[in-house]
């Protein structure tokens, strides 16, 4: 199962039974963790000022991970898809992911094998004009594929990069059906990322 959300004014969204707390509303994605973020901008004539954090406000609307590191990523090239990947215990990770330049289409899959939502996935349109972002807590293989060329992903993790516990799953696992899109020629991967085996061939990790 798919579920979908393009950028949106979520003050607007009569379901899905938002959260709101100071700056922030969350909407829950139909699998129990992940939330998709929607800020609210000040602005005037000079342009705008948002709180694109705020540890009280983001843990009153359910993101309750303690973040400890930033990450960004730069992607040159319209159709770079970066993923699946996830880190296993004791260093897994919870993330928190915002586009800063360009669009994305932002994928997580449910890898907790005790979880109703196991091999299910949440997708979402995420961009540096709609200022969305996506929580996904540990458990969760997460990737995206750039809709716009030389767009950036900024994002927090809830635990340091730990190399010993880097894994992945395939993008392109045809068991998960993920909504990917016509890419001519296909994506441009890393070697690393074509290799990750499917969901259905890793041990319980969570």
């Amino acid at each position: 199962m798919s579920v979908i959300f393009p950028p949106v004014d979520l003050q607007r969204l009569a379901a899905g039974e938002p959260r709101t707390s100071g700056n922030v509303t969350a909407l829950p994605l139909g699998i129990e963790g992940p939330l998709l973020l929607g800020l609210r901008r000040i602005g005037d004539l000079r342009g705008y000022f948002m709180e694109t954090y705020s540890e009280r406000d983001f843990r009153a609307v359910g993101v309750d991970a303690r973040f400890v590191q930033d990450n960004q990523s730069l992607s040159a090239r319209v159709g770079t898809l970066r993923g699946l990947h996830f880190q296993t215990p004791p260093h897994a990770q919870a993330k928190l992911v915002r586009v800063v330049r360009g669009a994305v289409l932002d994928v997580a899959v449910d890898i907790r094998r005790d979880s109703p939502g196991f091999g299910r996935h949440v997708a979402c349109h995420l961009t540096a004009d709609g200022a969305e972002q996506l929580y996904i807590p540990a458990g969760f293989a997460h990737g995206f594929v750039t809709l716009a060329p030389d767009t950036e992903v900024a994002y927090k993790v809830s635990d340091l990069y730990a190399p010993e516990c880097d894994r992945g799953i395939a993008w392109d696992d045809p068991d998960l059906g993920l909504p990917w899109p016509e890419l001519p020629g296909g994506p441009i991967l890393s070697a690393k990322d074509r290799n990750h085996p499917r969901l259905r061939d890793l041990p319980p990790l969570f």
